[in-house]
């Protein structure tokens, strides 16, 4: 499916999704370019992949000072 059918279909959506209101199309389309725009851009970055510096028994450093008043170092 092209690029503009994608738009077309999710403006679509969008009007069905808020009760078929009138004279909101140029809002509607807006509004799916830029949700098709952003699916494009997380598709190109791809799955994110887990550190594998990082154990599984490790605990993440949240820079929060532990019980005894001290960050962990």
């Amino acid at each position: 499916m092209d690029r503009e059918e994608r738009i077309r279909r999710r403006a679509h959506e969008i009007w069905k999704r808020e009760g078929l209101p009138k004279g909101r199309e140029r809002e509607h389309w807006d509004q799916a370019v830029q949700e098709i725009e952003a699916e494009g851009s997380e598709a190109e970055r791809g799955p994110v992949v887990p550190d594998p510096t990082v154990g599984a028994d490790s605990e993440p450093d949240t820079g929060v000072a532990r019980a005894n008043g001290k960050p962990k170092s």
